[in-house]
């Protein structure tokens, strides 16, 4: 007799006692709160694999130091890299005319200092998208010409000495406009949260630079590409006043002006010497700092020094000062509420800038440049920016003799700039520009799904492996597939009159497991293999929530239970959105690592599916997939992937995922609540929800909608299910695979029209029962 039919019968004479472990596994003997345990657990991992980052960092570098030119075209790739993950793709406007902010009543020139003058300009970026600040313009020609670049906190007149909030010896665009350069300071998004809202539904307490960051993550963009992207319009600029007289172009910055200038210099090698100031450190903790930071695999692929070598072998001094004082967003109030929480800046250990510096040396002295690099530390690396130590290292490393001026003298004011107005105008731009990128997307995707064939199920299952890999590699994230040893555990905790419970402990990657709830109905007989139901729960949802069958929980009506007193097998997977921002934190560790939450949430349903399908009384090709709300967003982000789930519905979830994102005019947008778990990186030119549920043909595919669920309104939900409908009908040829069921009531499993949809695709019950 085999060994799986022994284990069958086995089950069903097993003396049941107290927390009776299911024959052929081990006795589950872990106690506590096991969802949390879960979510520390990959917090852990990610730690873990945060540590590793710089040293796994090298397979991404290929640098050839036989010459400066062989170099510059071995990072080519890596240049190409940070320019997509920061969201600088945008074409940008040729030539570039720098132009005065002026009208009949308001003249240009705003101040005039030693030697120089001050305009407001304004300076073309890409369609629809000015940038504007101001131009220090020296009365002799210039010596160099150079970006400077303030913190965000800090306005354009503050840095040129025109306005307080700025100590003088931190003033250095007026500093280097003194020492005879032509400066354009560029005017960066603040952190204040003004404007960040939908003034008719409500207001929020997001940093403006959080709030463009949510919705152009979704199109592959980010607040720090557009302001590098500015820099770059301006050196546009320069060049071309350079075809007239040459000077040497350079950047410097502070804060976030110092990432953005850090960023400018290593992707446009016309950029001749930088200067980064309260930014450059070690960058692995990236995860700590603000959200408007957060790009998608950056640490993976780069730290500060891999950065710094890009720049090699041009300047750079790097200046260790304290940084801006950033605790987070505002805090809450009855008002305005809804930015990540997480967040802040910590002026980085001397020690530890210098041991990033150090890190990057080798490459400027491989290429014959190792006087290029400098670090300058202002006041033991606590002092305040734009030192004269930094200064002057800056001018002598742009190759000038130009000597820096120490005068403390600020320009005298002509006229006063509204600098509300025009930071409204930069704002408004970029969420405008955003906007339309999202209104093409649908061009985007039909574009990106060209390959696929789906003139046929086989040619489509085919054709669009390739799209299954891209989008879990570069959208979701990918792990390796679980490599530790299952070692499955189990515990008696419910004995009915139909079925038996079992809590599950499967072992997945080291310090990470998977866990559930499997209900087995006790009329299985001998060699009998029923179909599965993986019954997912939502946000801070629980197995027992859908699986226990004393508890009516009012979201999930016990439908693991009522599925398994039908006869069929059911299993509640733990997923691990649950903890509040405990959770939302794996977001924010796993991101730099090109790593999320779904990441985990694939390669526990990998394990479990391997466990369910070697059950001796499941039938692998018969295990379907029901989940509400974040379990209906696992509906259409784990069955797509993986091929053991024979059926996907997704329930309270399904809509026009890009707009229920980025919406700037609808009451359901994410934009306005904590989920900023959500955004996934270029999602919407990639993906949107019926993609994913095309991907579920030719295996069945259904929609479960209450009209009253807030998740989104009726039409968002139709107009997206339509394109699935049509593709199931229209070119699979399976008018029958797919389905949708409205029904009259909240957020909750209606279990109705999904119930017959399951018996239908699963066979059950089966002829001759």
């Amino acid at each position: 007799m085999g060994h799986h039919v022994l284990l069958a019968l086995s089950l069903l004479a097993f003396p049941v006692g107290a927390q009776s472990p299911l024959p052929g596994t081990a006795p589950l003997t872990e106690q506590g709160d096991l969802a949390a345990r879960m979510v520390e657990g990959i917090k852990e991992y990610l730690l873990r694999e945060t540590a590793s980052a710089r040293q796994n960092r090298e397979r991404f570098w290929k640098r050839d130091f036989s010459s400066a030119a062989a170099h510059e075209k071995s990072i080519e790739p890596n240049r190409s890299s940070l320019a997509r993950i920061i969201g600088a793709v945008d074409r940008r406007v040729q030539p570039v005319t720098m132009g005065p902010d002026a009208t009949t009543s308001t003249p240009a020139v705003v101040g005039r200092g030693k030697g120089y003058q001050v305009l407001a300009v304004r300076w073309p970026v890409f369609e629809g998208v000015f940038a504007e600040g101001l131009l220090l313009k020296p009365q002799r020609p210039p010596v160099c010409r150079v970006v400077a670049l303030p913190d965000a906190d800090w306005s354009p007149e503050a840095l040129a000495g025109l306005a307080p909030g700025v100590d003088p010896t931190s003033q250095f665009a007026r500093r280097l406009a003194e020492s005879g350069c032509q400066v354009i300071v560029p005017v960066l998004i603040d952190r204040k949260d003004t404007w960040s809202g939908i003034p008719q539904f409500r207001m929020t307490n997001l940093p403006h630079r959080e709030w463009l960051y949510r919705m152009a993550y979704q199109v592959g963009r980010h607040v720090i590409g557009y302001e590098v992207q500015k820099v770059r319009a301006a050196v546009d600029w320069f060049a071309s006043e350079n075809a007239n007289r040459a000077a040497p172009i350079g950047v410097a910055g502070y804060g976030e002006g110092g990432l953005i200038a850090f960023y400018s210099a290593a992707l446009d090698t016309r950029i001749q010497g930088a200067l980064i100031s309260g930014y450059f450190q070690p960058r692995e903790e990236l995860w700590t700092e603000p959200i408007y930071r957060d790009v998608w695999s950056l640490v993976r692929e780069f730290g500060d020094a891999e950065i710094a070598g890009m720049i090699a072998p041009r300047a750079l001094v790097v200046e260790a000062s304290r940084v801006p004082d950033v605790k987070g967003p505002a805090p809450v109030t009855k008002e305005r509420s809804g930015a990540c929480p997480n967040g802040a800046l910590t002026t980085p250990a001397v020690e530890s800038v210098r041991a990033e510096v150090e890190r990057a040396r080798p490459v400027f002295t491989k290429l014959r440049a190792a006087p290029k690099l400098q670090l300058v530390e202002s006041e033991g690396g606590r002092g305040v920016p734009g030192s004269a130590g930094a200064l002057s290292a800056f001018l002598s490393g742009l190759g000038t003799a130009a000597q820096l001026a120490t005068s403390a003298t600020p320009p005298q004011t002509v006229r006063t700039v509204d600098e509300t107005t025009r930071l409204r105008r930069q704002f408004d731009q970029l969420v405008d520009h955003t906007q339309r990128l999202i209104r093409e997307s649908p061009a985007s995707r039909e574009e990106f799904w060209k390959k696929a064939d789906p003139s046929s199920p086989g040619k489509w299952r085919e054709t669009t492996q390739w799209y299954r890999n891209y989008i879990w590699d570069e959208v979701i994230g990918r792990l390796p597939s679980p490599n530790a040893p299952a070692n499955p555990r189990t515990r008696l905790i419910y004995d009915t009159p139909k079925f038996r419970g079992y809590e599950v402990m499967l072992d997945t990657w080291a310090g990470v497991f998977a866990y559930g709830i499997l209900l087995v109905p006790k009329d299985v007989r001998p060699g009998e293999r029923r179909p599965v139901v993986v019954c997912q729960h939502g946000l801070e949802g629980r197995p027992s929530d859908v699986a226990d069958p004393n508890v009516d929980n009012p979201y999930y009506h016990r439908y693991a239970a009522r599925l398994a007193d039908e006869g069929f097998i059911t299993y509640a997977p733990q997923n691990p959105y649950i903890g509040r921002d405990l959770f939302r934190l794996i977001q924010r560790q796993g991101h730099p690592l090109k790593l999320a939450l779904f990441s985990f949430i694939l390669g526990q349903h990998q394990r479990t599916l391997e466990w369910l399908s070697d059950l001796p009384f499941a039938d692998a090709k018969r295990i379907g997939f029901y989940g509400l709300s974040y379990g209906g967003k696992t509906a259409v982000r784990v069955p797509p992937f993986l091929d053991g789930y024979a059926l996907s519905i997704c329930s309270a979830d399904f809509n026009e995922w890009v707009w229920k994102n980025t919406s700037i005019d609808a009451r359901y947008s994410y934009l306005l609540t904590v989920e900023y778990d959500m955004i996934e990186f270029d999602f919407a030119n990639t993906v949107n929800y019926s993609d994913l549920a095309n991907l579920m043909a030719p295996r069945p595919f259904m929609v479960e909608r209450g009209h009253f669920d807030g998740v989104a309104p009726d039409e968002w939900v139709a107009y997206e299910y339509s394109k699935v409908q049509r593709f199931y009908v229209t070119k699979m040829n399976l008018p029958g695979a797919t389905a949708i069921e409205f029904f009259n009531g909240p957020h909750t499993i209606n279990g109705k029209g999904t119930f017959e949809f399951l018996r239908r695709h699963l066979a059950w019950p089966q002829l001759g029962r």
